[in-house]
């Protein structure tokens, strides 16, 4: 039953993190923890001129589930739309708790987590990287909305 789980898909999509690090001046930055198993996603984002993500670090410290979604959502998240991630992060979230397919487009690589839905303790794990990413993409476009307010 766990060897489902940690599919060789799922240690490949681990060990292969892409954007490692952070950004030296990002316009946005988010964190999520998992408070059950302590999984920690930090990212940091450049937006641009049409919202879109144009540049992307993350720090992550997770387990290999966290690691996998992290490794896709780091594989495909430049030039990703705000719409593009809040429904990534909505359709995962009804893969994992209602039986959903999972999401499409930019971001179906996230559909290789699917038998995470079979244990809901590592739900949360699963989706640190895309609140994360969420996270940070709003602060960046807040801020911006900040700055043209002020000008």
């Amino acid at each position: 039953m766990i060897d489902d789980l940690y599919s060789t898909r799922i240690l490949t999509l681990a060990a292969n993190l892409p954007h490692a690090g952070r950004l030296a001046a990002p316009e946005g930055t988010g964190e999520r923890v998992a408070k059950l198993c302590g999984s920690r996603a930090t990212v940091d984002v450049m937006l641009d001129a049409d919202g879109r993500v144009a540049d992307f670090a993350q720090d992550v410290k997770a387990c290999a589930l966290g690691q996998a979604a992290a490794g896709v959502v780091g594989d495909v998240v430049i030039g990703a739309t705000t719409e593009e991630l809040q429904s990534a992060r909505d359709a995962m979230l009804a893969m994992l708790k209602s039986g959903g397919e999972g999401p499409e487009g930019r971001f179906e690589g996230l559909r290789a987590l699917k038998q995470v839905a079979d244990y809901p303790a590592r739900h949360a794990s699963t989706m640190v990287a895309i609140e994360a990413t969420l996270d940070a993409v709003s602060q960046a476009l807040g801020t911006r909305t900040s700055l043209a307010g002020a000008a």
